[in-house]
C-alpha cells in the first residue's frame, strides 16, 4: 500500500534508518578521502553528528512532523561535527523550518521542505563550493521540488531522490577537480545519499539494523540511541525558579534560549514557563551546569536531582541550596580555547595562555556541544577560539552563534602553526576586536607543512604515491612523497624555507625518534644559517611533524 502523507511517527522512523544505514557505511565513506592520509572522517563525523540528531527525537511522542523535525534540527546543531556534519545540520534546520505549522507532508510540502534545507547550507558556508555535499542536496532537491504533486506517493518521491543523489554524486568529479585527479567522488555527498537511501527503504517497509562487525567500533549504535533502557544522561533534574526581574533586565529569559541551552548538555527537555515561574525537567550529566545557567535569570523554588542509574535519588530542598549559595564568581576578561591533539602539543597551547584545551584535530572532530561546555567552564566575558583544523572551524562558529551573554571570536586557524603563530601575539591588554584582527592578520604571514603516511595508492600533482609512502603536505597539496620518511621532511623543509623566512618551528610526533629530529635540526641550522629554528615534543599522532614557516 503506498504512502500519500507521512506524519512525526513516520519521519521518525526514516530517520532511525538513515542513521543506522550511514553507521553501517561510514567506514566506506571514510575511505573516499581525497588525500591519502589516515585521517578520513568524513563518514563518522556524519554518523556521530545524525546520531546526535536521533538521540534528542527518542522520547518524542508528537505525531507532528514539524515537532520531531524541530526536535531533530536541535540535536543536529549541537552534534554537529566536521565540515560535513555542519552542513548536515543545516540541512535539516532548513529543513525543519520548511516544514513549520505542519502536521503532517505530502510529496509536494516534504520536497519545499528539502529545498528551505539547501537554501539554509548554502547560507551557512562562506564560500559554497560545487562538487560536494551541497551540490547532492541541491540537485536532489530540485528534482524532486520539480516533479513533486500532491497526488504523489511518497515511494515515488523518494526513489526520485535517491535516483537524482545518485547522479549528482556521479558528477562531483567533473565539478571538483581534484576528485577526478585521484578517482574518488565527494565524500560528503555519499554520505548524504546514504542517508537518503535508508529514508526510502524505511518507507518501503525495511527497518534496517545495526552489522554486527560495526557495534565495537562505534560510539554510541544508533539502534542503541532508541532502546528506552539505555540511559545515556545519569541525572534527571527537575526545579522551579521565580524569575528575578533585576536579572532578566540585563539579561532577558526567553523559553527559547533556556530550551537550547539545555538541550545542548541533556534530553528529555520539558520547559514550561507561567508568568514569572519557570518549571524544567532535562536529562543531563551536568546538572550543576543546568543550575548554574538557570540562576542567571531567578532563584529557585524547588529542586530535585535523581541518579537512575543507581536508582536511588538525592533530593536538594530548597533550604539546603538557599541556605548554602555558591559564591558568586567574578568573569574574568578573557579566555582562551583551543583544539589540538597529542600531550606535548596540549602543554605547549596551556603554556601560552589557554585555558581549555579540547582534543581534536585529525580524525577526531569535536561536537558544537565540546565548545559550549568549554565556553561555559571558563566562565569570561571574551572567548577566543584556535580550532587549528579546516575541519573545525565551521563547529567553532556555531557554537560561537548560539552562545549568548558572552563575545565569542573564533579565530580561523586551519593548522595547529597557524593557531600557535597567531596566539603568540595575543594581548591580554588590548580589546577583543583588537585583538582579533591582529590575530586574524598574523594566520596569514604564517606557512604551514605536515609529513604523514599515504594509506592508499594514488597519483596527485604528478606524484605516484605508493601505500605507506611519506608524503609532505605544503599548506593544502603534496609537494613531496617517498619511502623515506627523512628525506620527505628535509625537502619538505627546502620547499618551505625561502630568502624571507626569518623563524622555522618544528613540533615533532609521537612516532619519530630522537636521532632524526637531531638530524632535521642540523640540517636547517647548517643550510639556512638566518634562520632561527625552535623544535618543539608535539607527540601528535598521525602527523609525524607538523612544521610553521614564518
Amino acid at each position: 500500500m503506498s504512502t500519500f502523507r507521512i506524519d512525526g511517527s513516520l519521519l521518525k522512523q526514516m530517520i532511525i534508518n538513515g542513521t543506522v544505514n550511514l553507521e553501517n557505511n561510514s567506514d566506506k565513506i571514510d575511505q573516499l578521502n581525497v588525500f591519502p592520509v589516515p585521517d578520513g572522517d568524513t563518514g563518522t563525523n556524519m554518523k556521530l553528528t545524525l546520531t546526535s540528531g536521533a538521540k534528542e527525537i527518542k522520547n518524542i511522542d508528537s505525531k507532528s512532523i514539524y515537532e520531531v523535525a524541530r526536535k531533530l534540527s536541535r540535536g543536529l546543531l549541537m552534534g554537529a561535527r566536521g565540515n560535513s556534519g555542519v552542513i548536515l545540520s543545516q540541512l535539516f534546520r532548513g529543513f525543519a523550518s520548511g516544514l513549520e505549522g505542519e502536521d503532517v507532508a505530502d510529496a509536494v510540502i516534504f520536497a519545499k521542505a528539502l529545498k528551505k534545507g539547501v537554501e539554509t547550507a548554502y547560507k551557512a558556508v562562506m564560500k559554497p563550493v560545487e562538487g560536494t555535499i551541497l551540490t547532492v542536496s541541491r540537485e536532489s532537491a530540485e528534482e524532486v521540488s520539480r516533479i513533486a504533486t500532491p497526488e504523489m506517493s511518497f515511494e515515488e518521491l523518494l526513489s526520485r531522490l535517491v535516483e537524482e543523489a545518485k547522479r549528482s554524486l556521479k558528477r562531483t568529479p567533473d565539478l571538483l577537480p581534484v576528485l577526478k585527479e585521484v578517482g574518488v567522488v565527494d565524500s560528503g555527498g555519499a554520505g548524504l545519499l546514504t542517508i537518503y537511501e535508508g529514508f526510502e527503504r524505511a518507507i518501503n517497509g525495511e527497518i534496517l539494523k545495526i552489522e554486527e562487525n560495526k557495534t565495537a567500533k562505534t560510539v554510541q549504535s544508533a539502534q542503541s540511541v532508541f532502546a528506552t533502557e539505555d540511559i545515556t544522561f545519569m541525572y534527571c533534574t527537575e526545579f522551579i525558579v521565580q524569575l528575578d526581574s533585576n536579572k532578566t533586565r540585563t539579561n532577558p529569559f526567553t523559553e527559547q534560549r533556556f530550551a537550547n541551552y539545555l538541550s545542548s548538555i541533556g534530553d528529555s527537555l520539558v520547559v514550561v514557563q507561567d508568568e514569572e515561574i519557570v518549571k524544567v525537567h532535562v536529562h543531563t550529566n551536568e546538572p550543576g551546569m543546568a543550575l548554574n545557567f538557570a540562576q542567571k535569570y531567578g532563584e529557585f523554588l524547588k529542586l530535585k536531582i535523581e541518579n537512575m542509574k543507581e536508582q536511588h535519588s538525592t533530593i536538594v530542598t530548597e533550604a539546603s541550596y538557599t541556605t548554602q549559595p555558591a559564591k558568586a564568581v567574578e568573569k574574568k576578561e578573557y579566555g582562551i580555547i583551543a583544539v589540538c591533539s597529542g600531550e606535548g602539543l596540549a602543554n605547549i597551547f596551556k603554556e601560552m595562555g589557554c585555558d581549555v584545551i579540547i582534543k581534536g584535530g585529525q580524525t577526531m572532530n569535536p561536537s558544537t556541544e565540546d565548545f559550549l561546555k568549554a565556553i561555559d567552564e571558563i566562565n569570561a566575558q571574551n572567548i577566543i577560539i584556535f580550532p587549528n583544523n579546516s575541519n573545525i572551524v565551521m563547529a567553532a562558529n556555531q557554537a560561537a552563534e548560539v552562545t549568548e551573554d558572552v563575545t565569542v571570536k573564533v579565530i580561523p586557524t586551519k593548522t595547529i602553526p597557524q593557531g600557535y603563530s597567531s596566539l603568540l601575539i595575543f594581548n591580554p591588554a588590548q580589546d577583543i576586536d583588537t585583538n582579533f584582527q591582529s590575530m586574524v592578520q598574523q594566520v596569514k604571514e604564517v606557512k604551514s607543512g605536515q609529513v604523514t603516511y599515504a594509506v592508499r595508492d594514488t597519483q596527485y600533482n604528478g606524484l605516484v604515491i605508493k601505500k605507506d609512502d611519506y608524503m609532505g603536505f605544503y599548506e593544502k597539496d603534496i609537494v613531496v612523497s617517498d619511502k623515506k620518511r627523512l628525506d620527505v621532511t628535509l625537502s619538505l623543509l627546502d620547499n618551505m624555507i625561502d630568502d624571507d623566512t626569518e623563524i622555522v618551528t618544528v613540533f615533532y610526533g609521537e612516532d619519530t625518534s630522537v636521532e632524526e629530529v637531531e638530524t632535521i635540526s642540523d640540517y636547517v641550522e647548517s643550510k639556512f644559517k638566518d634562520v632561527e629554528l625552535e623544535v618543539l615534543e608535539g607527540n601528535q599522532p598521525v602527523y609525524s611533524y607538523i612544521i610553521a614557516v614564518e
